[in-house]
């Protein structure tokens, strides 16, 4: 064990070069020399921060060629050159050029592989155990721990602002070591801990040694970026090694392995995967010797076969018996991944024919007809998206919607506004009748307010986001339940908690608001509520009730309400809390040192009794442990929250199949559309308590007070002595 004293969740340089620990000295100098960064620019408003420090090594110094190699290479290596190629297709075929990359490729397999014989020969010849932690002490002498946490520092050379959350722990304590050298100990097998309790660790060397397999408990190791398993015995690599996305260098030289699985297409970062003295099938030696690892990678990406689907995600019975009279609901939200984030920049571990528009939104629509929602609320839903493919298709089921950009809109035009996405909600028009709807306009709505106008925190925190809310107010056609769904999408930044905090205030006070006018909303006349004909097939509108008046509300508390969306926070934020308890203090951790005006002041709440839909199953083998789920953050972030004093939840999906998600890194794949997961929840209206007049009030003393005489007087005869008048 061994390494730079080290921050968990950081990556240092070592002197002063990006990429470079993990690798022996002398085999650091070279690699540096040819190394080439490139950053690839991802959206700003999408939710995972992958670590990306590509590095070409396209580039090789002329001093070095293949005759450099011939000498004191094992048996099994040989200089490459044109002619000895195994599938029979030599330079002679090909352009000067392809010749020179073909060749490149290779040299860089070479040197990894000359360093790691040499490293083999100190072990074995020498019996200097932990080769790689000796070399590397003199590099990791006097580096200290980072202490910044900020979100704008360097991360692998680039900024970790992404558009996507990372996995992050406030209560973590230090971690001083990432790296893990246990080469050259004659190891049979590995023991488990090293999987279950270090799955920090960034670099693991297990050379030299006498391993016959991995584990597919490696899979744990999600941050690995460099593992070195050469000069062992392995016959076959694990499929779960897939898991380990952000893997740079994965070093098999001299095994037994003859085939690489397809798993490991989604290593996507990977730069070097060493093979050299390996019995491996010829055409994939040659694939990699001519085209080198990055589109070896790809390949096995794109032609791999479509898994296997999971088992199917099932419903979860909150509560039975539930009777017939009761009106049901069944509600939906889903953040759908708009196209134009779903990049192979930031899904690099997803197929292209996966993460095509025309792929996701078919399966995302066949999700809807088998759900059969009765309300849909989509976060992420762009705009001409929403014009000509979620109107229309969701119309053919009998659904209308209702969707609202993102602000940034308004200063955009032609094809740019089409790509801007925003929220939307789908309802059944034969069920429901749309009575209003509002956009929430975070950043306009707080500088219109007379106490944030001033503060420097709304100009610089939240103007910035433009991310917005959308609720509508609804009538039940047949029953008159009203009810007001909310669909939200918070800004994603984890260092902007206190944003997300102002964003949720500000949400809950305009509904709020709006509820208690909602409450003065005149009735239906029930010649309104009978559905049209041409709404409804003929044999189905006989299958409807007669309309009920509407509903009637004392006040904005008796009106059920569902809070859904996508809030980028977890359930320790103050966003959770807020909504749960319906209070922040002023000196909330997520809002201290920030000015909000009355927020901060006075802290922030809601008058609404709400719950988390899936808090039911907290503690359950059956709990939703993630919505959002990338190799490089899985955790809850989408909610549906309902008024418990005039809702319950009779129903839950349930998640996703565990089993299935051992050997998958991350969504969107084949089988979810989306990196998120949609959720969904069946309700019912609860009764009404009827309001008492003064005059009802004063009939039913009058009635008890009747009863009471009565029961008196029962008890009173029932003592006196029974005379027989002998009539």
């Amino acid at each position: 064990m061994y390494g730079p004293n080290h921050q968990q969740g950081h990556s240092s340089r070592l002197n002063g070069a990006a990429g470079g620990r993990g690798m022996p000295q002398m085999m650091y100098n070279t690699f540096v020399q040819s190394q080439g960064t490139h950053q690839h620019h991802t959206h700003p408003q999408h939710h995972q921060n992958l670590q990306q420090d590509h590095t070409s090594h396209s580039a090789t110094p002329s001093s070095i060629s293949h005759s450099g190699f011939s000498a004191g290479l094992g048996p099994n290596v040989s200089p490459f050159t044109p002619s000895s190629h195994q599938n029979g297709t030599g330079a002679s075929s090909r352009g000067a050029q392809s010749q020179q990359q073909y060749t490149e490729h290779w040299n860089e397999q070479l040197k990894a592989f000359k360093a790691a014989e040499q490293a083999h020969q100190t072990m074995a010849e020498q019996h200097q155990q932990h080769y790689y932690a000796r070399t590397k002490a003199a590099e990791n002498k006097g580096i200290g721990p980072l202490t910044s946490t900020n979100a704008n520092e360097s991360v692998d050379g680039e900024l970790e602002d992404r558009g996507r959350p990372v996995n992050f722990d406030k209560a973590l304590d230090r971690q001083d070591w990432l790296m893990l050298d246990m080469s050259g100990q004659g190891l049979k097998n590995v023991s488990p801990p090293l999987f279950n309790e270090y799955q920090f660790l960034t670099e693991v060397y297990l050379s030299s040694n006498q391993l016959t397999s991995l584990p597919p408990a490696i899979g744990q190791l999600r941050s690995l970026r460099l593992l070195d398993v050469s000069h062992n015995q392995l016959t076959h690599l694990p499929p779960e090694l897939g898991m380990c996305t952000p893997l740079r260098q994965l070093l098999l030289f001299n095994n037994l392995i003859r085939d690489i699985p397809d798993e490991l297409g989604a290593l996507h970062f990977l730069e070097l995967l060493g093979i050299q003295g390996n019995p491996l099938d010829s055409e994939v030696k040659a694939k990699i010797m001519e085209e080198g690892t990055k589109e070896f990678i790809n390949y096995l990406k794109e032609n791999a076969p479509v898994p296997n689907p999971p088992a199917p995600r099932l419903p979860i019975t909150i509560q039975e018996d539930v009777g017939s009279d009761k009106e049901r609901i069944r509600v939906m939200s889903w953040n759908t991944l708009c196209d134009k984030y779903a990049s192979s920049t930031l899904y690099g571990y997803t197929p292209a024919s996966a993460l095509s528009w025309e792929y996701r939104r078919a399966s995302i629509m066949q999700e809807f007809h088998e759900r059969d929602p009765d309300v849909l609320c989509l976060q992420e839903t762009a705009m001409d998206a929403f014009d000509n493919f979620f109107n229309p298709e969701l119309a053919k089921k009998g659904y209308r919607g209702v969707f609202y950009p993102k602000t940034r809109v308004k200063h955009m035009t032609g094809k740019d506004q089409q790509a801007v996405d925003g929220c939307s909600i789908f309802y059944k028009s034969d069920k429901y009748i749309l009575l209003d709807k509002q956009l929430v306009d975070f950043r306009q709505t707080a500088i219109n307010r007379p106490d944030m106008k001033s503060a420097d925190d709304v100009f610089n925190r939240v103007m910035p986001k433009d991310t917005i809310a959308v609720y509508c107010f609804f009538e039940s056609r047949f029953t008159g339940n009203r009810f007001i769904v909310v669909n939200a999408h918070l800004c994603w930044e984890s260092f902007l908690p206190d944003v997300k905090a102002v964003q949720t205030g500000i949400l809950m006070e305009l509904v709020t608001k709006q509820a208690e006018r909602y409450t003065r909303r005149p009735p239906i006349p029930i010649e309104e509520k009978q559905l049209n004909k041409s709404a409804v097939e003929d044999s189905q509108a006989e299958d409807f009730p007669e309309p009920l008046a509407s509903q009637e509300y004392r006040s904005n508390t008796d009106i059920p309400l569902l809070v859904c969306g996508d809030y980028n926070s977890m359930s320790d934020s103050s966003v959770y809390e807020l909504l749960e308890k319906g209070r922040i203090p002023p000196d909330h951790p997520d809002l201290k040192g920030h000015s909000y005006g009355n927020f901060t002041r006075d802290g922030i709440e809601h008058p609404f009794s709400l719950r988390n839909s899936y808090a039911h199953l907290f503690g359950t083998p059956d709990e939703l442990t993630f919505t959002n789920y990338t190799p490089t953050f899985s955790g809850v972030l989408d909610y549906i929250w309902y008024t418990t004093n005039t809702l319950d939840l009779i129903e839950l999906l349930g998640p996703p199949d565990a089993e299935y998600l051992k050997r998958v890194p991350g969504f969107p794949n084949y089988h979810f559309p989306a990196d998120h997961i949609h959720i969904m929840g069946e309700f019912i209206f609860k009764s009404k308590k009827e309001k008492k007049t003064p005059g009802d009030q004063k009939g039913r003393i009058d009635q008890c007070q009747k009863e009471d005489h009565e029961l008196l007087a029962a008890r009173y005869y029932s003592t006196v002595p029974r005379i027989d008048f002998g009539l």
